[in-house]
């Protein structure tokens, strides 16, 4: 789970959690109608005092929270540490 990007200040990169591609009984969802994940895992963590996250913890954030980048090949989330409504 290393990645190579050092977030700044209150920041925190997160790793979202796949999309769900079927349903329970089966059914095969569509990439147009699938739900945006809400839940991920941090990965790394900005050096604020205030930071209360660790790399590994899985948390839930906003829908629209944060900013997508993607580095080589694999999508992460940045967002201010306050975007983060919980640590599972």
């Amino acid at each position: 789970m290393s990645v190579k990007i050092r977030p700044l200040g209150d920041r925190v990169v997160i790793e979202p959690k796949e999309a769900e591609q079927k349903t329970a009984s089966g059914i095969i969802i569509p990439d147009s109608a699938q739900e945006k994940p809400q839940q991920g895992t941090v990965v790394a963590v900005g050096s604020a005092d205030e930071i209360e996250l660790k790399p590994g913890e899985v948390v839930l954030y906003g829908k629209y929270a944060g900013t997508e980048v993607e580095i080589e090949g694999v999508k992460y989330l940045v967002m201010k540490q306050s975007e983060i409504l919980a640590a599972i």
